[in-house]
């Protein structure tokens, strides 16, 4: 706008008459660092190429056709006062001083004010004149955060099974040392029968220091209950409690860029934010089949990007390969070579087109190793047998879903029991996942998404399943693949005021194909062996506060009925 109004003032000032040598050079000046500042939002990348040519053609042309309606205007006046020029004539278009005095101080006001309005702005923006009102160590810190207030009832089928063995409650199990311990507590079975309503809060608070060039420390603060790996929402009604606030991530970032800008490499380690596509942000077009997006990952990661160049105007990271690669320990066996680990992998492309669409495809292999339950072969095989290696085997969090084995008995050695003490994973878990997004810009920044995740376990070996697991004889059935579809419509982004998005998804999770500790914590209440529907929206009603309201529909996909709706209402703020 402020390049058009820059463009327009010079040629209306050229009609109108002579122009003071000021007046003149102030519109020359203020074209010069429109232009300017455009060019550097382009190398930035906020404007591409293309709309800033677009910007300089429309501003020229408006002006021209200012100009030649005043021209015309001109002409019509002097005509109608005097008639036809002769041949010889030449006549000069006049007018009075006091018009062109009165169209010079309104440009000159209305330019000002926008000049003045967008320095403002760019100055609380990039806090200038505060560099030398604060230390220089303050300027090292950034601060961030958001709040999330969620109420969310709970709806159960009336066909649903009663509550049994078939839906354990595994954690509770464990935890509480035993079958016996969790049926006297009324804990050892999935609640699959009586609604619930409830009201929960999240809370993350995040600072950034800037350590070196490239490098950062972070550390984000999170409500949560300490076991839960996949879920920082603190439930209400602790009112004789105070709320757990645990540290979520804690790590180092490097990120190089080479002469052209381009980050090409980054390294991160700690306790870090999920390095793996996934196909997209918290509740934006991304899957939450394989990572639920709460989780956070312990070890190293490292991604080395390829700039396939030819962006014209698209931005860096438009058009590029990437590797991505890391070593994450998940439990520590004291004593013990048997630490449980994932190795993960994944290669990407992202590809923009000149009409701002773009498809991004990765395809990743996560290794999880020492996963499996050790079962306790002596006899009896009760717990107080255990060596290390079986005590170790025991999962440090499960939400349930995936086929289970049993590590050790209760009771002791002179009086065993056949009563399942402490359970574990039955499965190996070797995943192949491909995860795809095809983003279609339509017209004032609303898009339409597609994408797609596929999971499968192709570490599942039957035989071994079926002499770990609890339930049943003989071999198991495969469950080991899981997919979703799904399709947003809206803005990327909802946090402006009147932006907003919907989307609908389907998903199947079957019970061996993900490990279920770390899958969703919402569709079917968390974990495998589900499947249905997701349909949700946002809405923002001012910048930085939006409304979210998701309705998950799930089905139990073997085993006795199991039919769970979660709908969820959001308010979400952030800083």
């Amino acid at each position: 706008m402020l390049q058009k109004k820059a463009v327009t003032a010079l040629v209306l000032l050229s009609v109108l008459g002579p122009v003071q040598a000021g007046e003149k050079e102030e519109l020359l000046k203020l074209r010069s660092t429109t232009e300017s500042l455009i060019k550097q939002l382009v190398k930035q990348g906020i404007l591409t190429e293309e709309t800033a040519e677009t910007m300089f053609k429309e501003a020229e042309a408006e002006a021209g056709k200012i100009a030649e309606q005043a021209r015309t205007a001109a002409a019509l006046s002097n005509a109608a006062s005097v008639g036809e020029p002769d041949d010889e004539e030449v006549r000069v278009s006049y007018i009075p001083d006091f018009i062109k005095d009165q169209i010079r101080d309104e440009i000159r006001a209305e330019l000002r004010e926008d000049v003045t309005g967008d320095v403002i702005s760019k100055a609380k923006e990039e806090g200038w004149g505060l560099a030398d009102a604060l230390p220089e160590w303050t300027r090292k810190f950034k601060l961030s955060g958001d709040m999330r207030l969620r109420y969310e009832p709970v709806f159960l089928s009336d066909s649903n099974a009663a509550p049994g063995p078939s839906y354990p409650n595994v954690q509770a199990i464990n935890q509480l040392g035993g079958l016996t311990n969790a049926i006297a507590r009324q804990e050892a079975f999935e609640n699959t029968q009586t609604n619930n309503q409830r009201f929960r809060q999240r809370f993350r608070l995040g600072i950034e220091a800037n350590i070196a060039e490239g490098l950062k420390a972070a550390v984000r603060l999170s409500t949560g209950n300490f076991r839960d790996p996949v879920s920082t929402n603190q439930t209400l009604g602790q009112t004789g409690d105070r709320y757990e606030f645990s540290v979520d991530r804690a790590y180092l970032q490097y990120d190089d860029v080479d002469s052209f800008g381009f980050n090409w490499l980054s390294l991160m380690g700690g306790r870090i934010k999920n390095p793996f596509f996934v196909g997209g942000g918290e509740f934006t077009g991304g899957s939450e089949m394989v990572w639920d997006p709460d989780l956070s990952f312990e070890g190293f990661a490292a991604t080395y990007r390829y700039n396939l160049g030819l962006t014209n105007g698209l931005g860096d990271d438009a058009r590029m390969i990437y590797a991505t690669a890391g070593a994450f320990p998940l439990q520590e066996a004291p004593f013990s070579h048997n630490d449980k680990w994932l190795f993960g992998g994944q290669l990407g492309m992202n590809w923009g087109f000149k009409n701002h669409d773009s498809l991004k495809v990765a395809v990743a292999y996560y290794d999880y190793k020492n996963i499996a339950a050790r079962p306790n072969s002596t006899e009896p095989n009760t717990c107080d047998l255990n060596n290390r290696e079986n005590t170790a085997s025991m999962p440090e969090f499960m939400q349930g879903g995936n086929s289970l084995a049993t590590i050790c008995y209760e009771g002791t050695q002179t009086a065993p029991t056949q009563i399942p003490q402490m359970l574990g994973l039955a499965s190996d878990f070797n995943i192949v996942n491909v995860n795809m997004r095809y983003d279609m810009s339509l017209f004032d920044d609303v898009h339409l998404t597609f994408s797609g995740d596929y999971a499968k376990n192709i570490g599942f070996d039957s035989a071994k399943v079926a002499a770990r697991r609890v339930l049943g004889a003989g071999e198991v059935d495969e469950q080991t693949t899981a997919w979703q579809v799904r399709a947003d419509l809206g803005w990327l982004r909802v946090d402006k005021k009147g932006n907003w998005s919907t989307f609908v998804a389907y998903k199947r999770v079957e019970r061996d194909a993900v490990l279920d500790a770390f899958t969703d914590s919402d569709f079917h209440l968390g974990g495998t062996n589900a499947k249905g529907w997701i349909l949700g929206a946002n809405y923002a009603f001012l910048n930085n506060v939006w409304l979210t309201s998701r309705w998950l529909s799930a089905d139990a996909i073997t085993g006795p009925p199991f039919a769970v709706d979660v709908f969820q209402f959001d308010i979400n703020t952030k800083f």
